[in-house]
């Protein structure tokens, strides 16, 4: 069994891979008045920080916590001989595996396993005694925006209600169901249906709508051709254009007998 060393709680630092966000007051409180009364009896995994009198907490940040609460000035730890690599992966394992975290937690915790300490899927799901299937779930739940994660977890919604809500692409839509979900405090089986319903209503038919120009210009030169053409036809048509600051105004005159007047021919006088 390794020795156990009693460490002072000031000079024992948080492990920056816990990925254990929330610690809650009651519990807190609950397991401090417990080490009160009985002492820790589980001691904290720690190692040391480049030689110094430092350490890093490899597992226990709880029963640090509760202890602080409880005014002890020292607690058991158990010193382990081991790198800032391996520290980390040890408390992110030790806490995967404990049945209190969030399923974000967990989720962001089965992450880093992956993106930063290189464990392919199949790895990180052996060591942790899950399915790759159960695993791949737990980190699509990551798709889902920051804020997203957070208001589920503030108002308490299962594991469920975040998967559902994968299916939707438009974030928009998802804060919709969320607010509605709030609203009508909806189970997992009818949100699932809302989003059903959301997903598969059918568009709307694009009105067509008829193309109206906005140049102005284009009436005013089909305007002017159509004197010139009358003119060129022999018309008489006299136009007339005024403008104002609102308004362009055309008149025009059209006589009602087409063909222009001929002139008689001058009569020869006789000699």
């Amino acid at each position: 069994m390794d020795s156990i060393s009693y460490v002072q709680t000031q000079k024992l630092l948080p492990n920056p891979y816990q990925p254990r966000r929330k610690f809650e007051s009651d519990e807190l409180l609950g397991l401090a008045q417990s080490i009160k009364e009985n002492g820790v009896l589980q001691p904290l995994l720690i190692r040391r920080i480049n030689n110094s009198d430092y350490f890093e907490i490899v597992a226990g940040e709880r029963r640090l916590r509760a202890a602080i609460l409880a005014n002890m000035d020292e607690v058991p730890c158990i010193i382990m001989d081991i790198g800032y690599e391996q520290s980390a992966v040890l408390s992110i394992l030790e806490n995967i595996q404990r049945s209190d975290l969030s399923f974000f937690e967990e989720a962001a915790a089965i992450g880093q396993l992956i993106n930063h300490f290189g464990m392919s899927q199949s790895e990180a799901a052996k060591r942790l005694s899950k399915s790759q299937s159960a695993l791949s779930n737990k980190l699509r739940l990551l798709k889902l925006p920051v804020d997203v994660r957070y208001f589920i977890d503030k108002e308490g919604l299962t594991e469920r209600h975040a998967r559902a809500l994968l299916k939707i692409d438009d974030e928009k839509d998802i804060w919709k169901v969320l607010n509605i979900v709030k609203e009508r405090k909806l189970n997992v089986e009818q949100t699932e249906n809302l989003i059903n319903s959301l997903i598969n209503k059918p568009a709307r038919k694009k009105t067509t709508k008829p193309r109206v120009f906005k140049d102005i210009r284009i009436f005013v030169n089909t305007f002017n051709k159509a004197i010139e053409t009358m003119k060129a036809s022999g018309i008489d048509a006299v136009s007339n254009k005024t403008e104002t600051e609102d308004f362009i105004e055309f008149t025009v005159k059209i006589p009602k007998t087409a063909e222009k007047t001929k002139k008689e021919p001058l009569k020869q006088k006789s000699a």
